[in-house]
């Protein structure tokens, strides 16, 4: 190995807990020394292998027994160690051979291997890109309908108790309709908001008064946002984007919620068990109404807590 680092100080780095070997590797990749790509890329492996590793140690805990010494904190932290140092070894034996598809793909005369160099230039990727948002949101107009531009949330109250005093005396008008404690509709409002702290507004910053996270499909003919949600999917929240129904005042909100709930026959067996504000959002949520799996607790919750 030439220029001014030996082959046993990048050794050294293969030592994940070496910090000395590591800088070698660093000093050796900016004096432009071949040695260094090549022990660079048999790290990059050793990463991938700790990740494997990581994965697998952690199906092993699921089933392992909370009560056995070998479970310890004390244990696992020495195992993890050695789990580093293991995918370092391994990477560095070529047992996978990820290391040297790194070091062909980042070369720049190899035979056979485009330099990623030229990929980074050439491969027009972003055009790629922009052409598969662009089809994703032709087939949402066809969908949806026409959405106004990109929504966002933000604070449209002082605090809980300005938000409580403000929904109120629309709450109270909207629960008569089912039969439901107008402070659970308040509640339900929010969780949904934040106590109004994430209220969905408009790209021209005018507030939707969606309260209740009512989403808008083909049937909804009113100004909606497209905003980023949380939707759970077997328990793990996942961030997707949604269009929102936008109304002129809370009021509208309100009674846009009475409606929705009130006329669609997945909702019938809460509507039956409004006067019970636990049984009414425990089937609201059965049915379907929220993917949050704690939905209901979480109303139920505030509502509690409401004077």
């Amino acid at each position: 190995m030439d220029q001014n680092f030996s082959i046993n100080q990048l050794e050294q780095s293969r030592n994940v807990h070496d910090l000395k070997g590591l800088d070698s590797l660093r000093r050796a990749a900016q004096a432009g020394d071949d040695k260094a790509l090549d022990e660079a890329a048999k790290q990059f492996e050793a990463i991938f292998v700790r990740m494997m590793l990581k994965s697998m140690r952690d199906a092993q805990d699921v089933l392992a027994d909370k009560d056995s010494p070998f479970n310890s904190q004390q244990v696992k932290f020495y195992r993890d160690m050695h789990d580093q140092q293991l995918a370092t070894d391994l990477a560095t034996n070529g047992n996978l051979g990820l290391a040297d598809i790194i070091v062909k793909q980042l070369g720049q005369n190899v035979d056979g291997y485009t330099p990623a160099s030229v990929l980074r230039d050439d491969g027009n990727l972003s055009s790629i890109n922009r052409n598969q948002i662009k089809a994703l949101d032709n087939i949402q107009q066809q969908v949806l309908g026409p959405v106004s531009l990109p929504g966002n949330k933000q604070p449209a109250f002082a605090d809980a108790e300005e938000f409580v005093a403000a929904l109120l005396p629309h709450a109270e008008q909207a629960a008569s309709q089912l039969g439901l404690d107008p402070k659970a509709l308040v509640a339900q409002a929010a969780v949904e908001t934040g106590w109004g702290q994430q209220m969905i507004h408009l790209s021209s910053g005018q507030n939707s008064h969606n309260l209740f996270g009512i989403k808008a499909d083909s049937r909804w003919q009113g100004d909606k946002a497209l905003v980023g949600t949380l939707e759970y999917e077997q328990g793990v929240a996942k961030p997707q984007k949604a269009a929102f129904r936008a109304y002129s005042s809370f009021a509208d909100a309100m009674q846009d919620y009475v409606t929705f709930v009130r006329d669609n026959p997945r909702y019938s067996k809460a509507i039956e068990q409004a006067s019970d504000s636990q049984a009414y959002f425990t089937e609201l949520q059965q049915a379907g109404y929220a993917t949050d799996p704690n939905y209901s607790n979480k109303i139920l919750q505030v509502l509690n807590r409401l004077p």
